[in-house]
This record gives C-alpha cells, sequence and structure tokens, in this order.
C-alpha cells in the first residue's frame, strides 16, 4: 500500500527530492572524509564546494584536491 502511494501523483517528486538530498550528504560527507586522509587542502573546503556543486565538485575535488 505505501509503496503505491508513493508512486502515485505528487509523491514521486517527493521521492526523488529525498533520494536526490540524500545523496548529496552521502557525497559530502565521503569527501570531507577523503580529503581528511588524501588531501594536503583543508577539508572542510573540499566538503563545502561539493555541497555548492554536486557533480562539477567531486570532479574537481577528483582532479584537484586529491594527492597523487
Amino acid at each position: 500500500m505505501i509503496v503505491t502511494a508513493l508512486l502515485q501523483g505528487a509523491s514521486a517528486p517527493n521521492v526523488v527530492g529525498v533520494l536526490t538530498l540524500l545523496i548529496q550528504i552521502a557525497l559530502v560527507l565521503w569527501t570531507y572524509t577523503d580529503a581528511q586522509k588524501n588531501s594536503s587542502h583543508p577539508a572542510f573546503l573540499w566538503a563545502f564546494v561539493v555541497f555548492l556543486s554536486s557533480v562539477l565538485g567531486i570532479i574537481a575535488y577528483l582532479i584537484l584536491g586529491r594527492n597523487a
């Protein structure tokens, strides 16, 4: 019953929004913990960059932020 309610009408955009938010939070947390271990730059700045520009921030971190 709950599954069908989630897939009907106006609920579907809410589910997509919640999933997007959870993925965004996971990306920020992963970036912060990874930057603490593998970057010479401040970890909170990379987390902030990823928070502001999700996919582009991750790409920038992987290219520029991690020490080789």
